[in-house]
């Protein structure tokens, strides 16, 4: 991919954009999940979970991230936006799902 960085914006923002953000962007693209509106998963919430969430947000789908423990609840659903959240230990709640 070729991405122009906007004028204004640092190496320091800009590169979470060109690797975490690549890494999640490129699967949607190559398996045609461009549409709106699909239901996907984000395993973990670290960089690359983090760019997962804002950028499926942003195509238009609902988002459920999954995580080891509630730590997280409130960045994941309060700040970037998830639809859902699981803790992959919560056996009743995985099996809802």
């Amino acid at each position: 991919f070729v991405v122009r960085i906007p004028d204004g914006m640092s190496p320091e923002q800009a590169a979470p954009l060109l690797c975490a953000g690549l890494t999640v962007y490129s699967p949607l693209k190559h398996f045609g999940l461009k549409r709106s509106g699909l239901r996907g998963g984000i395993l973990g919430l670290g960089g690359v979970g983090h760019m997962g969430v804002k950028i499926a947000k942003a195509m238009g789908h609902h988002v459920t991230v999954i995580s080891s423990s509630d730590k997280k609840r409130e960045e994941a659903m309060e700040h970037l936006g998830a639809d859902e959240y699981l803790v992959s230990s919560d056996v009743e709640s995985m099996q809802k799902a």
